[in-house]
Protein backbone atom coordinates (compact mmCIF):
# COMPACT_ATOMS: atom_id res chain seq x y z
CA UNK A 1 0.00 0.00 0.00
CA UNK A 2 2.50 2.50 1.07
CA UNK A 3 4.52 1.69 -2.26
CA UNK A 4 1.47 2.08 -4.30
CA UNK A 5 0.75 5.31 -3.27
CA UNK A 6 2.96 7.83 -4.66
CA UNK A 7 3.42 11.63 -2.80
CA UNK A 8 2.33 13.22 -5.78
CA UNK A 9 -1.20 11.18 -5.66
CA UNK A 10 -1.73 11.87 -2.15
CA UNK A 11 -3.58 15.49 -1.70
CA UNK A 12 -4.62 15.20 2.04
CA UNK A 13 -3.78 13.93 5.01
CA UNK A 14 -4.92 14.42 8.76
CA UNK A 15 -5.70 12.74 11.64
CA UNK A 16 -8.45 12.67 14.20
CA UNK A 17 -8.18 11.43 18.38
CA UNK A 18 -10.98 9.26 18.44
CA UNK A 19 -10.19 7.56 22.09
CA UNK A 20 -13.39 6.61 23.97
CA UNK A 21 -15.71 8.94 21.52
CA UNK A 22 -17.17 6.19 20.14
CA UNK A 23 -17.73 3.88 22.45
CA UNK A 24 -19.18 6.74 24.46
CA UNK A 25 -21.63 7.22 21.71
CA UNK A 26 -22.53 3.83 21.58
CA UNK A 27 -23.81 3.29 25.34
CA UNK A 28 -25.83 6.95 24.55
CA UNK A 29 -27.60 4.82 21.43
CA UNK A 30 -28.05 2.27 23.67
CA UNK A 31 -30.19 4.35 26.11
CA UNK A 32 -31.95 6.04 23.48
CA UNK A 33 -30.55 9.56 24.30
CA UNK A 34 -30.74 11.01 20.94
CA UNK A 35 -34.40 9.80 20.59
CA UNK A 36 -35.54 10.85 23.91
CA UNK A 37 -34.44 13.91 23.56
CA UNK A 38 -36.01 14.77 20.11
CA UNK A 39 -39.68 13.33 21.57
CA UNK A 40 -39.78 14.91 24.84
CA UNK A 41 -37.73 18.59 23.76
CA UNK A 42 -39.13 19.51 20.11
CA UNK A 43 -37.08 21.81 18.37
CA UNK A 44 -38.49 25.17 17.20
CA UNK A 45 -40.08 24.90 13.12
CA UNK A 46 -37.01 26.61 11.92
CA UNK A 47 -34.21 24.94 13.49
CA UNK A 48 -31.97 23.24 10.71
CA UNK A 49 -29.15 20.70 10.66
CA UNK A 50 -28.52 17.90 13.48
CA UNK A 51 -31.21 17.60 15.86
CA UNK A 52 -31.03 18.74 19.25
CA UNK A 53 -30.81 14.88 20.09
CA UNK A 54 -27.91 14.25 18.79
CA UNK A 55 -26.44 17.92 19.39
CA UNK A 56 -27.14 16.69 22.97
CA UNK A 57 -25.55 12.73 22.63
CA UNK A 58 -22.19 14.47 20.94
CA UNK A 59 -21.99 17.22 23.61
CA UNK A 60 -22.42 14.34 26.13
CA UNK A 61 -19.61 12.24 24.61
CA UNK A 62 -17.30 16.03 24.56
CA UNK A 63 -18.00 16.39 28.35
CA UNK A 64 -17.13 13.15 29.50
CA UNK A 65 -14.66 12.85 27.34
CA UNK A 66 -12.48 15.24 28.10
CA UNK A 67 -14.11 16.69 31.33
CA UNK A 68 -14.72 20.53 30.26
CA UNK A 69 -18.46 21.51 30.13
CA UNK A 70 -17.78 25.27 28.66
CA UNK A 71 -19.27 26.52 25.82
CA UNK A 72 -15.75 27.33 23.90
CA UNK A 73 -14.38 24.04 24.27
CA UNK A 74 -17.43 22.16 22.44
CA UNK A 75 -16.95 23.37 18.76
CA UNK A 76 -13.23 23.38 18.69
CA UNK A 77 -13.32 19.73 19.81
CA UNK A 78 -16.15 18.76 17.13
CA UNK A 79 -14.18 20.65 14.44
CA UNK A 80 -11.20 18.45 14.85
CA UNK A 81 -12.99 14.94 14.82
CA UNK A 82 -15.78 15.53 11.87
CA UNK A 83 -15.04 11.98 10.47
CA UNK A 84 -15.01 10.31 14.02
CA UNK A 85 -18.36 11.66 14.75
CA UNK A 86 -20.19 10.89 11.41
CA UNK A 87 -19.15 7.78 11.20
CA UNK A 88 -20.15 7.01 15.27
CA UNK A 89 -23.57 8.74 14.91
CA UNK A 90 -24.30 7.58 11.08
CA UNK A 91 -24.98 11.57 10.65
CA UNK A 92 -23.77 14.65 8.87
CA UNK A 93 -22.12 16.62 12.07
CA UNK A 94 -20.99 19.85 10.77
CA UNK A 95 -18.96 22.16 13.23
CA UNK A 96 -21.99 24.94 12.86
CA UNK A 97 -24.05 22.86 14.47
CA UNK A 98 -22.07 22.94 17.78
CA UNK A 99 -21.67 27.26 17.92
CA UNK A 100 -22.16 28.78 21.52
CA UNK A 101 -25.76 30.16 20.57
CA UNK A 102 -26.86 26.30 19.54
CA UNK A 103 -25.43 24.71 22.36
CA UNK A 104 -27.35 27.80 24.58
CA UNK A 105 -30.33 26.54 23.19
CA UNK A 106 -30.18 23.05 24.22
CA UNK A 107 -29.41 24.33 27.74
CA UNK A 108 -32.94 26.63 27.58
CA UNK A 109 -34.71 23.64 26.65
CA UNK A 110 -33.58 21.34 29.20
CA UNK A 111 -34.45 24.09 31.70
CA UNK A 112 -37.76 23.28 31.39
CA UNK A 113 -39.47 21.85 34.18
CA UNK A 114 -42.82 19.80 33.19
CA UNK A 115 -40.55 18.54 29.79
CA UNK A 116 -37.35 17.70 32.25
CA UNK A 117 -39.81 15.89 34.55
CA UNK A 118 -41.34 13.38 31.53
CA UNK A 119 -37.65 12.81 29.53
CA UNK A 120 -36.21 11.94 33.32
CA UNK A 121 -39.49 9.25 33.85
CA UNK A 122 -38.94 7.93 29.97
CA UNK A 123 -35.17 7.31 30.41
CA UNK A 124 -35.48 6.02 33.43
CA UNK A 125 -38.77 3.18 32.38
CA UNK A 126 -36.41 2.63 29.42
CA UNK A 127 -33.05 2.23 31.71
CA UNK A 128 -34.19 -0.38 33.78
CA UNK A 129 -36.08 -2.07 31.50
CA UNK A 130 -33.22 -2.29 28.82
CA UNK A 131 -30.49 -3.11 31.68
CA UNK A 132 -33.24 -5.36 33.95
CA UNK A 133 -32.14 -2.97 37.39
CA UNK A 134 -33.89 -3.74 40.39
CA UNK A 135 -35.35 -0.71 41.85
CA UNK A 136 -35.83 -1.90 45.75
CA UNK A 137 -33.27 1.08 47.30
CA UNK A 138 -33.14 4.48 46.65
CA UNK A 139 -30.46 6.97 48.01
CA UNK A 140 -31.39 10.43 48.06
CA UNK A 141 -28.83 13.50 49.50
CA UNK A 142 -28.42 17.05 48.25
CA UNK A 143 -25.46 19.41 47.97
CA UNK A 144 -24.36 22.73 46.82
CA UNK A 145 -22.39 24.06 43.85
CA UNK A 146 -20.75 27.18 43.69
CA UNK A 147 -20.71 30.12 40.67
CA UNK A 148 -19.06 33.44 40.10
CA UNK A 149 -22.45 35.09 39.71
CA UNK A 150 -24.09 37.69 41.61
CA UNK A 151 -27.04 37.24 43.72
CA UNK A 152 -30.50 38.66 42.89
CA UNK A 153 -33.73 38.65 45.11
CA UNK A 154 -35.47 36.23 43.75
CA UNK A 155 -32.71 33.92 41.68
CA UNK A 156 -31.29 31.17 42.10
CA UNK A 157 -27.96 31.53 43.12
CA UNK A 158 -28.37 32.51 46.45
CA UNK A 159 -25.72 32.81 49.40
CA UNK A 160 -26.42 29.97 52.50
CA UNK A 161 -24.30 27.05 53.96
CA UNK A 162 -21.50 26.03 51.74
CA UNK A 163 -20.44 22.37 51.10
CA UNK A 164 -17.86 23.73 48.64
CA UNK A 165 -16.59 25.01 52.04
CA UNK A 166 -17.07 28.87 49.68
CA UNK A 167 -19.37 30.89 51.64
CA UNK A 168 -18.17 33.76 50.10
CA UNK A 169 -19.54 32.69 46.68
CA UNK A 170 -23.45 31.95 45.33
CA UNK A 171 -24.43 29.07 44.93
CA UNK A 172 -27.80 26.54 44.13
CA UNK A 173 -28.29 23.32 45.67
CA UNK A 174 -29.09 19.86 44.00
CA UNK A 175 -31.40 17.03 45.21
CA UNK A 176 -30.53 13.82 43.77
CA UNK A 177 -31.92 10.52 44.06
CA UNK A 178 -29.68 7.76 42.98
CA UNK A 179 -30.89 4.07 42.09
CA UNK A 180 -28.76 1.59 44.54
CA UNK A 181 -26.51 -0.63 44.08
CA UNK A 182 -25.09 1.38 41.02
CA UNK A 183 -25.79 4.93 41.53
CA UNK A 184 -27.44 5.77 39.02
CA UNK A 185 -29.51 9.49 39.05
CA UNK A 186 -33.39 8.84 38.94
CA UNK A 187 -34.37 12.38 39.79
CA UNK A 188 -32.00 15.71 39.90
CA UNK A 189 -33.56 18.45 41.09
CA UNK A 190 -32.14 22.16 41.34
CA UNK A 191 -33.00 24.58 43.93
CA UNK A 192 -31.95 28.20 45.33
CA UNK A 193 -28.58 27.95 47.30
CA UNK A 194 -30.65 29.70 50.30
CA UNK A 195 -33.18 26.68 51.17
CA UNK A 196 -33.17 24.44 54.20
CA UNK A 197 -32.90 20.79 53.57
CA UNK A 198 -35.80 19.12 54.89
CA UNK A 199 -38.43 20.54 52.57
CA UNK A 200 -36.31 18.91 49.12
CA UNK A 201 -36.80 15.54 50.10
CA UNK A 202 -40.51 14.91 49.55
CA UNK A 203 -40.47 16.85 45.96
CA UNK A 204 -37.32 14.50 44.80
CA UNK A 205 -38.99 11.36 46.02
CA UNK A 206 -42.42 12.40 44.75
CA UNK A 207 -41.01 12.27 41.00
CA UNK A 208 -38.93 9.17 42.05
CA UNK A 209 -42.33 7.44 42.87
CA UNK A 210 -44.38 9.00 39.99
CA UNK A 211 -41.49 7.85 37.42
CA UNK A 212 -41.38 4.57 38.33
CA UNK A 213 -44.75 3.72 39.07
CA UNK A 214 -44.63 1.23 41.92
CA UNK A 215 -44.65 0.83 45.69
CA UNK A 216 -42.21 -0.93 47.95
CA UNK A 217 -38.97 1.03 47.31
CA UNK A 218 -37.20 2.18 50.44
CA UNK A 219 -35.88 5.35 50.92
CA UNK A 220 -32.24 5.71 52.57
CA UNK A 221 -31.56 9.14 53.86
CA UNK A 222 -29.18 11.33 56.22
CA UNK A 223 -30.90 12.84 59.35
CA UNK A 224 -32.38 15.88 57.18
CA UNK A 225 -34.77 13.00 55.72
CA UNK A 226 -35.86 12.05 59.35
CA UNK A 227 -38.40 15.09 59.29
CA UNK A 228 -41.42 13.42 60.67
CA UNK A 229 -43.40 14.39 57.56
CA UNK A 230 -41.17 13.48 55.10
CA UNK A 231 -40.96 9.99 56.83
CA UNK A 232 -45.11 10.29 56.74
CA UNK A 233 -45.20 10.93 53.38
CA UNK A 234 -43.02 8.03 52.41
CA UNK A 235 -44.89 5.53 54.63
CA UNK A 236 -48.89 6.66 53.55
CA UNK A 237 -47.47 6.34 49.80
CA UNK A 238 -46.68 2.54 50.60
CA UNK A 239 -43.05 3.18 50.43
CA UNK A 240 -40.50 2.55 53.49
CA UNK A 241 -37.50 4.49 54.63
CA UNK A 242 -34.78 4.57 56.80
CA UNK A 243 -32.52 6.97 58.28
CA UNK A 244 -30.59 7.89 61.73
CA UNK A 245 -32.99 9.88 63.95
CA UNK A 246 -31.31 13.38 64.83
CA UNK A 247 -32.26 14.70 68.80
CA UNK A 248 -34.85 16.71 67.67
CA UNK A 249 -37.03 14.03 66.42
CA UNK A 250 -36.07 11.93 69.49
CA UNK A 251 -38.21 11.98 72.63
CA UNK A 252 -35.75 13.68 76.27
CA UNK A 253 -34.00 11.14 76.89
CA UNK A 254 -35.07 8.48 74.90
CA UNK A 255 -31.28 7.68 73.47
CA UNK A 256 -30.04 7.40 77.40
CA UNK A 257 -33.36 5.18 78.14
CA UNK A 258 -32.58 3.14 75.09
CA UNK A 259 -28.89 2.29 76.45
CA UNK A 260 -30.05 1.50 80.18
CA UNK A 261 -31.00 -2.12 79.44
CA UNK A 262 -27.62 -2.45 77.25
CA UNK A 263 -25.46 -1.29 80.30
CA UNK A 264 -26.65 -3.52 82.61
CA UNK A 265 -26.70 -6.47 80.80
CA UNK A 266 -30.43 -7.39 80.32
CA UNK A 267 -30.33 -6.49 76.43
CA UNK A 268 -28.98 -8.91 73.86
CA UNK A 269 -26.96 -7.23 70.84
CA UNK A 270 -27.39 -8.43 67.39
CA UNK A 271 -24.32 -8.91 65.55
CA UNK A 272 -23.53 -7.10 62.13
CA UNK A 273 -21.13 -8.69 59.94
CA UNK A 274 -18.95 -7.63 56.64
CA UNK A 275 -16.94 -9.18 54.64
CA UNK A 276 -13.65 -7.36 54.05
CA UNK A 277 -11.81 -7.43 51.47
CA UNK A 278 -10.39 -11.25 51.93
CA UNK A 279 -13.98 -12.40 51.87
CA UNK A 280 -13.39 -12.61 55.68
CA UNK A 281 -16.83 -11.81 57.76
CA UNK A 282 -15.62 -8.58 59.95
CA UNK A 283 -17.69 -7.11 62.92
CA UNK A 284 -18.67 -3.58 62.28
CA UNK A 285 -21.94 -2.75 64.17
CA UNK A 286 -24.41 -4.19 66.98
CA UNK A 287 -27.43 -3.15 68.03
CA UNK A 288 -31.28 -4.28 69.00
CA UNK A 289 -34.58 -2.69 67.87
CA UNK A 290 -37.68 -1.63 69.50
CA UNK A 291 -41.29 -0.53 67.85
CA UNK A 292 -43.04 2.74 68.06
CA UNK A 293 -46.06 3.76 66.95
CA UNK A 294 -46.27 6.80 64.62
CA UNK A 295 -49.32 9.02 63.64
CA UNK A 296 -50.28 11.71 61.74
CA UNK A 297 -53.18 13.68 60.74
CA UNK A 298 -54.20 13.91 57.20
CA UNK A 299 -57.04 16.11 55.82
CA UNK A 300 -58.64 15.83 59.17
CA UNK A 301 -58.19 12.05 59.69
CA UNK A 302 -55.62 10.44 61.64
CA UNK A 303 -53.31 8.11 60.12
CA UNK A 304 -50.99 5.43 61.34
CA UNK A 305 -48.00 3.16 60.79
CA UNK A 306 -45.58 1.17 62.60
CA UNK A 307 -41.81 2.45 63.00
CA UNK A 308 -39.09 -0.06 63.99
CA UNK A 309 -36.10 2.03 65.99
CA UNK A 310 -32.61 0.72 65.72
CA UNK A 311 -30.63 1.08 68.41
CA UNK A 312 -26.97 0.72 66.99
CA UNK A 313 -23.30 1.05 67.40
CA UNK A 314 -20.39 1.40 65.13
CA UNK A 315 -17.43 -0.11 66.63
CA UNK A 316 -15.22 1.47 64.29
CA UNK A 317 -16.67 4.87 65.01
CA UNK A 318 -16.39 4.28 68.30
CA UNK A 319 -13.00 3.31 68.66
CA UNK A 320 -11.81 6.10 66.40
CA UNK A 321 -14.44 8.99 68.45
CA UNK A 322 -12.83 7.32 71.86
CA UNK A 323 -9.35 7.74 70.99
CA UNK A 324 -10.68 11.36 69.87
CA UNK A 325 -12.09 12.37 73.40
CA UNK A 326 -8.96 10.77 75.07
CA UNK A 327 -6.16 13.06 73.29
CA UNK A 328 -8.50 15.76 73.85
CA UNK A 329 -8.98 15.25 77.58
CA UNK A 330 -5.06 14.78 77.48
CA UNK A 331 -4.65 18.08 75.78
CA UNK A 332 -6.84 20.20 78.16
CA UNK A 333 -5.59 19.02 80.78
CA UNK A 334 -1.68 19.69 80.03
CA UNK A 335 -3.13 23.06 78.55
CA UNK A 336 -4.52 23.49 82.13
CA UNK A 337 -1.45 22.37 84.03
CA UNK A 338 0.83 24.72 82.10
CA UNK A 339 -1.31 27.37 83.75
CA UNK A 340 0.63 27.31 86.66
CA UNK A 341 3.88 27.38 85.50
CA UNK A 342 6.00 30.61 86.15
CA UNK A 343 8.46 32.06 83.83
CA UNK A 344 9.64 34.37 81.77
CA UNK A 345 6.74 35.17 78.93
CA UNK A 346 4.26 33.01 80.97
CA UNK A 347 1.17 35.28 82.53
CA UNK A 348 0.61 35.22 86.04
CA UNK A 349 -2.51 34.72 88.18
CA UNK A 350 -3.37 36.68 91.35
CA UNK A 351 -6.49 36.33 91.45
CA UNK A 352 -8.88 32.66 91.27
CA UNK A 353 -11.45 34.80 89.16
CA UNK A 354 -9.27 35.34 86.00
CA UNK A 355 -7.46 31.73 86.67
CA UNK A 356 -11.13 29.86 86.29
CA UNK A 357 -12.12 32.19 83.24
CA UNK A 358 -8.50 31.21 81.47
CA UNK A 359 -9.31 26.99 82.48
CA UNK A 360 -12.90 27.36 81.47
CA UNK A 361 -12.12 28.62 77.53
CA UNK A 362 -9.87 25.49 77.48
CA UNK A 363 -12.02 22.89 78.42
CA UNK A 364 -14.95 24.89 76.73
CA UNK A 365 -12.31 24.92 73.61
CA UNK A 366 -12.10 20.99 73.80
CA UNK A 367 -15.62 19.50 75.25
CA UNK A 368 -14.41 18.03 78.47
CA UNK A 369 -16.04 19.98 80.83
CA UNK A 370 -17.52 17.53 82.70
CA UNK A 371 -14.49 15.17 82.61
CA UNK A 372 -12.14 16.69 84.36
CA UNK A 373 -11.83 17.62 88.05
CA UNK A 374 -10.63 21.04 89.53
CA UNK A 375 -9.52 22.52 92.38
CA UNK A 376 -8.25 26.34 92.94
CA UNK A 377 -6.27 27.88 95.65
CA UNK A 378 -4.46 31.27 96.23
CA UNK A 379 -1.12 31.27 97.38
CA UNK A 380 0.24 34.39 99.69
CA UNK A 381 4.14 34.62 99.78
CA UNK A 382 6.11 37.40 101.60
CA UNK A 383 9.70 38.34 100.78
CA UNK A 384 11.79 41.38 102.16
CA UNK A 385 12.74 44.24 100.20
CA UNK A 386 16.01 45.97 101.16
CA UNK A 387 16.49 49.52 101.59
CA UNK A 388 17.35 51.20 98.30
CA UNK A 389 18.36 54.85 98.44
CA UNK A 390 15.72 57.18 100.02
CA UNK A 391 13.43 54.02 99.68
CA UNK A 392 12.94 51.99 103.28
CA UNK A 393 13.12 48.26 103.57
CA UNK A 394 9.52 47.10 103.71
CA UNK A 395 8.22 42.79 103.51
CA UNK A 396 6.84 42.60 99.95
CA UNK A 397 3.47 40.33 100.30
CA UNK A 398 2.58 38.36 96.68
CA UNK A 399 -0.01 36.46 95.83
CA UNK A 400 -0.43 33.21 92.98
CA UNK A 401 -3.63 31.81 92.07
CA UNK A 402 -3.15 27.92 90.82
CA UNK A 403 -5.26 25.06 90.23
CA UNK A 404 -4.88 21.23 90.47
CA UNK A 405 -6.40 19.08 87.63
CA UNK A 406 -7.21 15.26 87.38
CA UNK A 407 -9.57 13.54 85.26
CA UNK A 408 -12.64 11.97 86.43
CA UNK A 409 -12.36 8.48 84.93
CA UNK A 410 -16.06 7.78 85.70
CA UNK A 411 -17.02 10.49 83.99
CA UNK A 412 -14.89 10.31 81.19
CA UNK A 413 -15.45 5.71 80.89
CA UNK A 414 -19.45 7.08 80.92
CA UNK A 415 -19.20 9.25 78.17
CA UNK A 416 -16.73 6.69 76.46
CA UNK A 417 -19.43 4.22 76.43
CA UNK A 418 -21.93 6.85 74.71
CA UNK A 419 -19.43 7.00 71.80
CA UNK A 420 -20.96 5.35 68.75
CA UNK A 421 -24.60 4.73 69.50
CA UNK A 422 -27.58 5.93 67.66
CA UNK A 423 -31.29 5.30 66.84
CA UNK A 424 -32.25 4.86 62.85
CA UNK A 425 -35.51 4.51 61.70
CA UNK A 426 -37.66 2.32 59.77
CA UNK A 427 -40.98 1.09 58.92
CA UNK A 428 -40.01 -1.66 56.66
CA UNK A 429 -41.20 -4.78 58.62
CA UNK A 430 -38.26 -7.25 59.71
CA UNK A 431 -38.90 -10.36 57.30
CA UNK A 432 -38.04 -7.80 55.07
CA UNK A 433 -35.05 -5.87 56.31
CA UNK A 434 -33.10 -7.16 58.80
CA UNK A 435 -31.40 -4.84 61.40
CA UNK A 436 -28.27 -6.12 60.08
CA UNK A 437 -29.60 -5.45 56.20
CA UNK A 438 -30.93 -2.10 57.51
CA UNK A 439 -26.90 -1.12 59.36
CA UNK A 440 -25.26 -2.49 55.48
CA UNK A 441 -28.04 -0.35 53.20
CA UNK A 442 -27.28 3.07 55.23
CA UNK A 443 -23.71 1.94 54.51
CA UNK A 444 -24.19 2.49 50.84
CA UNK A 445 -25.04 5.75 51.49
CA UNK A 446 -21.62 6.67 50.15
CA UNK A 447 -23.35 5.48 47.05
CA UNK A 448 -25.42 9.19 46.52
CA UNK A 449 -22.11 11.25 47.74
CA UNK A 450 -20.02 9.35 45.19
CA UNK A 451 -22.57 10.43 42.42
CA UNK A 452 -22.88 13.99 43.92
CA UNK A 453 -18.77 13.58 44.00
CA UNK A 454 -18.24 12.47 39.74
CA UNK A 455 -20.88 15.69 39.03
CA UNK A 456 -18.46 18.84 41.10
CA UNK A 457 -15.89 16.91 40.13
CA UNK A 458 -13.93 15.08 37.62
CA UNK A 459 -14.44 13.91 35.36
CA UNK A 460 -17.92 16.50 34.62
CA UNK A 461 -16.25 19.48 36.71
CA UNK A 462 -19.79 21.21 37.51
CA UNK A 463 -17.73 23.24 40.22
CA UNK A 464 -17.47 26.06 39.99
CA UNK A 465 -20.15 27.25 37.45
CA UNK A 466 -19.38 29.84 35.13
CA UNK A 467 -23.01 31.05 34.01
CA UNK A 468 -24.76 33.91 34.87
CA UNK A 469 -28.77 33.03 34.26
CA UNK A 470 -31.04 30.79 35.95
CA UNK A 471 -31.82 28.83 32.83
CA UNK A 472 -28.72 27.94 31.69
CA UNK A 473 -27.44 26.86 35.17
CA UNK A 474 -30.48 24.53 36.04
CA UNK A 475 -30.29 23.28 32.31
CA UNK A 476 -26.82 22.61 32.44
CA UNK A 477 -26.56 20.62 35.90
CA UNK A 478 -29.32 18.60 34.63
CA UNK A 479 -27.15 17.56 31.16
CA UNK A 480 -24.43 16.92 33.47
CA UNK A 481 -27.01 14.60 35.44
CA UNK A 482 -27.02 12.63 32.02
CA UNK A 483 -23.57 11.93 31.29
CA UNK A 484 -23.78 10.69 35.34
CA UNK A 485 -26.12 7.99 34.18
CA UNK A 486 -23.50 7.43 31.38
CA UNK A 487 -20.80 6.60 33.76
CA UNK A 488 -22.64 4.69 35.87
CA UNK A 489 -24.50 2.26 33.62
CA UNK A 490 -21.24 1.96 31.90
CA UNK A 491 -19.42 1.19 34.93
CA UNK A 492 -22.28 -1.20 35.90
CA UNK A 493 -22.86 -3.27 33.84
CA UNK A 494 -18.42 -4.51 33.58
CA UNK A 495 -18.80 -4.72 37.18
CA UNK A 496 -21.66 -7.06 36.71
CA UNK A 497 -20.60 -8.88 33.93
CA UNK A 498 -17.12 -9.48 35.80
CA UNK A 499 -19.19 -10.82 39.06
CA UNK A 500 -21.20 -13.39 36.79
CA UNK A 501 -17.95 -14.72 35.10
CA UNK A 502 -15.98 -14.43 38.28
CA UNK A 503 -13.39 -13.17 36.73
CA UNK A 504 -11.17 -9.96 36.83
CA UNK A 505 -9.96 -7.33 34.80
CA UNK A 506 -6.08 -6.39 34.64
CA UNK A 507 -4.22 -3.67 32.70
CA UNK A 508 -5.96 -0.49 34.02
CA UNK A 509 -3.64 1.09 36.44
CA UNK A 510 -0.71 2.97 35.02
CA UNK A 511 2.68 1.70 36.50
CA UNK A 512 1.14 -1.48 37.74
CA UNK A 513 -0.25 -3.68 34.63
CA UNK A 514 -0.85 -6.57 36.42
CA UNK A 515 -3.04 -5.32 39.17
CA UNK A 516 -6.25 -7.19 38.88
CA UNK A 517 -9.95 -5.73 40.06
CA UNK A 518 -13.41 -6.59 39.32
CA UNK A 519 -14.74 -3.44 40.33
CA UNK A 520 -13.48 -1.17 37.63
CA UNK A 521 -14.46 2.21 37.48
CA UNK A 522 -15.77 4.06 34.35
CA UNK A 523 -12.90 6.49 34.35
CA UNK A 524 -10.48 4.18 34.13
CA UNK A 525 -12.22 1.94 31.48
CA UNK A 526 -12.68 5.16 29.35
CA UNK A 527 -9.05 6.13 29.74
CA UNK A 528 -7.75 3.18 28.11
CA UNK A 529 -9.09 4.24 25.27
CA UNK A 530 -6.98 6.97 25.28
CA UNK A 531 -4.43 7.75 22.28
CA UNK A 532 -6.60 5.56 19.52
CA UNK A 533 -6.42 7.43 16.13
CA UNK A 534 -7.72 7.61 13.21
CA UNK A 535 -5.59 8.70 10.09
CA UNK A 536 -7.22 9.55 7.12
CA UNK A 537 -5.17 9.76 3.56
CA UNK A 538 -7.32 11.61 0.50
CA UNK A 539 -5.67 10.72 -3.16
CA UNK A 540 -5.37 11.30 -6.31
CA UNK A 541 -5.31 9.34 -9.47
CA UNK A 542 -6.30 8.96 -12.85
CA UNK A 543 -10.28 8.48 -13.14
CA UNK A 544 -11.52 10.26 -9.69
CA UNK A 545 -9.97 10.28 -5.73
CA UNK A 546 -10.22 7.53 -3.06
CA UNK A 547 -10.11 7.85 0.47
CA UNK A 548 -7.95 5.33 2.49
CA UNK A 549 -8.39 5.22 7.00
CA UNK A 550 -6.07 3.60 9.12
CA UNK A 551 -7.07 3.16 12.75
CA UNK A 552 -4.90 2.45 15.99
CA UNK A 553 -5.28 -1.70 16.81
CA UNK A 554 -7.42 -1.97 19.46
CA UNK A 555 -5.27 -3.79 22.61
CA UNK A 556 -7.04 -7.00 24.16
CA UNK A 557 -7.80 -4.81 26.97
CA UNK A 558 -9.94 -2.82 24.77
CA UNK A 559 -11.41 -5.71 23.26
CA UNK A 560 -12.17 -6.66 26.44
CA UNK A 561 -13.88 -3.76 27.74
CA UNK A 562 -15.87 -4.04 24.38
CA UNK A 563 -17.31 -7.15 25.10
CA UNK A 564 -17.88 -6.90 28.54
CA UNK A 565 -20.16 -3.84 27.45
CA UNK A 566 -21.53 -6.53 25.15
CA UNK A 567 -20.31 -4.21 22.63
CA UNK A 568 -19.05 -5.75 19.21
CA UNK A 569 -15.27 -4.42 18.13
CA UNK A 570 -17.16 -3.18 14.94
CA UNK A 571 -17.75 -0.07 17.04
CA UNK A 572 -14.19 0.80 16.41
CA UNK A 573 -13.87 -1.07 13.23
CA UNK A 574 -16.11 0.67 11.13
CA UNK A 575 -14.10 3.49 10.82
CA UNK A 576 -12.00 1.44 8.17
CA UNK A 577 -14.76 -0.14 6.20
CA UNK A 578 -13.89 1.46 3.13
CA UNK A 579 -12.47 0.42 -0.46
CA UNK A 580 -9.17 -0.20 0.65
CA UNK A 581 -7.88 -2.23 4.22
CA UNK A 582 -5.56 -0.38 7.13
CA UNK A 583 -2.49 0.73 5.87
Amino acid sequence: MRYALGMNDIQTIFTERVDDVPLLIEQMKRMDLPTLIDHHFPAHGNWYGLSMGWISTIWLSSIVSQGEHRLSHVEPWVANRLWTLQTATDQNVERLDFTDDRLEIVRRHLNDEHRWEQFESSLNQHTIRVYDLSCERVHVDRTTASAYTSVSPDGLFQFGPSKDHRPDLPQVQVMQAVLDPLAMPLATDVVSGERADDPLYIPCIKRVQESLQRSGQLYVGDCKMAAHATRAFIALAGDYYLCPLPQTQLAEGELEKALEPVWRGEQALTAVLREDEHGKAKRIAEGYEYPRPMSVEVEGKRREWSERRLVVRSLRHAQAAEAALRARVAKAQAQVEALNRRGRGRKRFEEIEALRQAVNDIVKRYGVEAMLCLRYEEHTTTRPVRAYKEREAYVKQESQATVAVRVDEEALESAVRRLGWRIDSTNQPSEQLSLEQAVLAYRNEYLVERSLGRLKGRPLSLRPMYVQRDDHATGLIRLLSIALRVLTLLEFVVRRQLTAEGATLSGLYAGNPKRETARPTAERLLEAFQDVTLTVIETVIEGGGQVYRHLTALSPLQERILDLLGFSSRVYRRFCTVSHEPL
